[in-house]
């Protein structure tokens, strides 16, 4: 006879399973309902209009290995998800420019960002972000604690997140950061701090 303790921790595992297959597969529809080679080729929306407000952006620098805080003003939305990736957008700009601390692949860019309740934040990148990004633990490590920390420390409630490329799970970002699994956002502000401390 098999113990009911057993037959009731392997119900739970199996309806935690069933859980995030129905996430993944409701993630994968939003990408999978639309022609990605029309998307591709439509043009970039304008730059959000209207009154600028001061955010901080978290600005990795490669030569140091140090995380620094960047005051910056930007247009932003009204909407919580909106102004997530705007304010994503600002900072992979910085990062696209020819004199960046931490340059990227050129072409990357943050296709969305959803905020999921309770608390979880969705990254979506697109392909060149992750195809075209330096491998190496911590130039990958500062990309992935740089977007998690400015998010987190502009928008309050953030207990988790998410990374997607092209709105599907990826192992790594470049052979080394996991994007495999959620991110702790309070261990990873610990290691923002961290990483602010050693300039």
């Amino acid at each position: 006879m098999i113990p009911r303790h057993l037959i009731l921790g392997v119900t739970v595992l199996l309806a935690i399973t069933l859980g995030m297959s129905l996430y993944v597969w409701q993630m994968r529809g939003r990408v999978d309902g639309s022609d990605l080679s029309a998307a591709n080729s439509q043009p970039v929306a304008p730059p959000v209009s209207g009154a600028t407000e001061q955010v901080t952006l978290y600005v990795a620098y490669d030569d140091t290995g140090v995380l620094r805080p960047k005051p910056v003003r930007i247009p932003l939305p009204a909407g919580r998800q909106e102004r997530a990736a705007e304010m994503l957008r600002a900072l992979l700009n910085l990062y696209l420019d020819k004199f960046s601390p931490h340059p990227l692949g050129a072409g990357s860019e943050v296709r969305d960002v959803y905020m999921v309740d309770p608390g979880l934040a969705v990254i979506d990148l697109n392909a060149a972000f992750a195809d075209n990004h330096r491998s190496g633990i911590l130039v990958e490590e500062l990309t992935v604690v740089s977007l998690i920390h400015t998010l987190s420390a502009n928008i309050p409630g953030i207990t988790r997140a998410k990374i997607l490329v092209d709105g599907k799970e990826r192992d790594t970002l470049a052979g080394h950061a996991d994007l495999s699994n959620f991110y702790d956002v309070p261990a990873v502000n610990q290691v923002a701090a961290q990483l602010q401390n050693t300039q």
